[in-house]
């Protein structure tokens, strides 16, 4: 089986929320989740801070990846940085995945950057063995913070002169 991929288009928009929505329920944050297809809508196509693949399965979408380019400070190259990654449980175990990593791993390639990223919550093992069975590699060393929420306001205060 060869998934077809393809970039979603603003018409996407309400697509692209419910395999967010999946996403978030997977992770447990269904309650953290803000985003209406019309923000989607503003923050992808029209701002375009993102873009977003699907893997089709004759013709319906199985799963879907979100990705960015980022700076680096220290290697002078971009790279891309994964958001999300879902494919629905049905499509599982069935190359979707795979040929979603691919291709934006090709696609990050094409452009000149020099690597592809991605967070992995820590209680998903499986998804940890997927990636590490695809030749990824855990930077075990680096550790992620966040300012955020009430949090966030507290220290932007601090700098109001």
């Amino acid at each position: 089986m060869n998934p077809t991929i393809r970039f979603a288009k603003e018409e996407d928009s309400a697509t692209i929320l419910e395999f967010i929505r999946h996403l978030a329920a997977y992770e447990h944050m269904e309650d953290e989740l803000k985003h209406t297809p019309d923000t989607l809508k503003q923050w992808i196509f029209d701002e375009g801070n993102a873009e977003v693949l699907f893997a089709m399965d004759d013709g319906k979408e199985a799963g879907f990846a979100l990705f960015f380019p980022y700076p680096s400070t220290v290697f002078a190259r971009k790279g891309i940085y994964m958001e999300s990654l879902f494919v629905l449980p049905e499509y599982r175990g069935k190359g979707y995945g795979k040929a979603l990593i691919e291709e934006v791993a090709r696609i990050t390639y094409e452009r000149g950057y020099d690597r592809l990223e991605w967070w992995c919550i820590d209680w998903n093992t499986s998804s940890q063995k997927f990636y590490e069975s695809q030749g990824a590699e855990s930077l075990k060393q680096w550790y992620i913070y966040r300012f955020s929420g009430d949090n966030l306001a507290d220290v932007a205060k601090r700098s109001e002169r």
